[in-house]
């Protein structure tokens, strides 16, 4: 890159976290925030008409998929550097988005520091992928990841957590068995319910279950 600001364009389906993210780049030096789109077809006409270096894309759209998206504006723009910027962290997701294009991987729950070093990296040619995510990339990619490991869309700590709600563990006792907060438990409680696509803790019990899980002391 040159000494002119990287231009940005932000994606993203939930205008709070477009104005956040608006926000924070537009706070750091020689970063500028250059549109914003909802949806795949607002982001297909901002990279048409817009002059940008890096895509911030989320992956959960209204109407449609990130990764479509991704597909739909790189075929317009080739030259535009996708950094996916994403709640979801399941290796299908990851490996879906770098398939169709994208060059940087990271999860919503980054630090500022950590998106504008994901920014500048994108945008200066390199791929680069959450910690968390690159490992379980790494692990997959080298076969460490035993097939039959249950729930492969869970990290280890949400499975962690789910086994021991399938031991009939309340959130504060997992929280002092794993040393965590109440809160963080609560939240990866939601995530994991979320993955496994199941409307209650209950449910999610049922199938950490059948997969095994719960059964330790």
């Amino acid at each position: 890159m040159t000494g002119e600001p990287i231009r940005i364009l932000v994606v993203d389906d939930h205008p709070t976290f477009r104005l956040g993210m608006n926000a924070l780049l537009s706070s750091i030096p020689g970063l500028t925030v250059v549109g914003e789109a909802a949806d795949a077809p607002e982001a297909v006409e901002l990279a048409r008409r817009v002059p940008a270096d890096v895509v911030i894309m989320d992956l959960d759209l209204a109407g449609t998929s990130g990764i479509d998206a991704t597909h739909a504006v790189l075929r317009e723009r080739p030259e535009l550097r996708v950094l996916v910027v994403t709640m979801l962290e399941d290796d299908d997701s990851v490996f879906a988005a770098m398939r169709a294009g994208a060059r940087g991987y990271v999860l919503k729950s980054a630090s500022p520091a950590e998106v504008e070093r994901a920014v500048r990296a994108v945008a200066a040619g390199d791929v680069l992928v959450a910690s968390g995510v690159a490992e379980r990339m790494l692990g997959f990619v080298t076969g460490a990841r035993s097939a039959t490991t249950p729930f492969p869309e869970l990290t280890e700590r949400e499975r962690e957590v789910l086994d021991l709600v399938a031991r009939g563990l309340d959130n504060l006792a997992v929280a002092r068995r794993l040393s965590l907060s109440d809160k963080t438990v609560r939240n990866h409680l939601s995530t994991i319910l979320a993955k496994l696509r199941v409307a209650d803790r209950s449910q999610a019990i049922v199938r950490a279950r059948e997969a095994g899980l719960g059964g330790g002391p």
